[in-house]
């Protein structure tokens, strides 16, 4: 049981630093293809990659028993809506030097996923749990009233968008790759029209002329799809508390990379703010290890 706990948290682990270190470090060499080429070609190799595990791992029963469900289909068919809007706005804002204001987004998410269960499913809150809220809401609020200008507008609809897209899958509760799938299979249509259009205009960087360059393009599919494996994997053997914490080096990378390495800019207001973040987030993980 310890050695599956174990693994639990290293695959958590992996799949966090994935999405903290080598996504960022993949999504922002390919900025200058355009955000947009980027954004039909995520959505595009995600469904090509799904369709090729869901073959591997025999998982095709499953995609038809959720798809025979109406309340499943229209559940994901909103959720793929927003896990769109998060990869858009996401990847808009590493292409546009804001990855420290995305990171903001995934500090906010946990706490603001607490605050939607305790409206839609009635979740108890405990006081460490209200005062975390109060100093998120807080920090949005400082960041509204005095640094209009510079607001992580990219941060808020990133964290809104997952944390809602987190509430609708709970409520359907199916299968995390699986519903990646149809969600990703309700995208495609758009994301080949879109790409149509780019091919027609002549503004497309993918070409059979360019095989290295298509190639790497292409990996964008296995970039979405392989940490939320290790994640997910992950979860499953160390539980939900231990994964949460964890979870939290991938904000912290994208910081970390945003400042020092890409020399973003970061006002004294931003860091004021941030700062009553990361106070929410050491108070939730506080009361989170306590209580599991």
């Amino acid at each position: 049981m310890n050695q599956e706990f174990n693994k639990g948290l290293f695959l958590t682990s992996l799949g966090s630093f994935w999405w903290g270190f080598i996504g960022v470090i993949y999504f922002k060499y390919l900025e200058f293809i355009g955000f947009v080429e980027v954004v039909i070609h995520r959505c595009l190799w995600t469904a090509v990659t799904l369709i090729i595990t869901t073959f591997f791992f025999s998982k095709w029963n499953i995609f038809f028993s959720i798809i025979r469900n109406k309340k499943n289909l229209i559940g994901l068919f909103f959720s793929g809506l927003l896990i769109f809007i998060n990869w858009a706005v996401w990847i808009y804002a590493v292409a546009t030097d804001r990855i420290i204001d995305a990171s903001f987004g995934y500090f906010i998410m946990p706490i603001l996923s607490v605050f939607l269960g305790y409206i839609f499913f009635k979740e108890r809150l405990n006081n460490k749990r209200i005062f975390s809220i109060s100093l998120v809401i807080l920090s949005i609020i400082i960041l509204l009233f005095f640094s209009m200008k510079s607001l992580p507008w990219v941060g808020i609809v990133v964290g809104i968008s997952w944390g809602f897209y987190n509430l609708i899958r709970k409520k359907i509760n199916v299968d995390t790759d699986i519903g990646l799938l149809i969600e990703s299979l309700f995208i495609l249509p758009f994301a080949l029209i879109a790409f149509y259009y780019v091919y027609e205009k002549g503004l497309n960087d993918f070409s059979f002329s360019n095989p290295e360059l298509s190639l790497f393009i292409m990996l964008a599919g296995p970039m979405t799809v392989i940490p939320l494996f290790l994640y997910v994997r992950g979860v499953e053997l160390s539980g939900l508390g231990p994964a949460g914490m964890i979870f939290y080096i991938t904000p912290t990378l994208q910081f970390l990379l945003g400042y020092f390495y890409y020399d973003e800019p970061f006002s004294t207001i931003k860091l004021g703010s941030f700062i009553l973040i990361w106070i929410a987030v050491i108070i939730y993980l506080k009361d989170l290890y306590e209580t599991n």
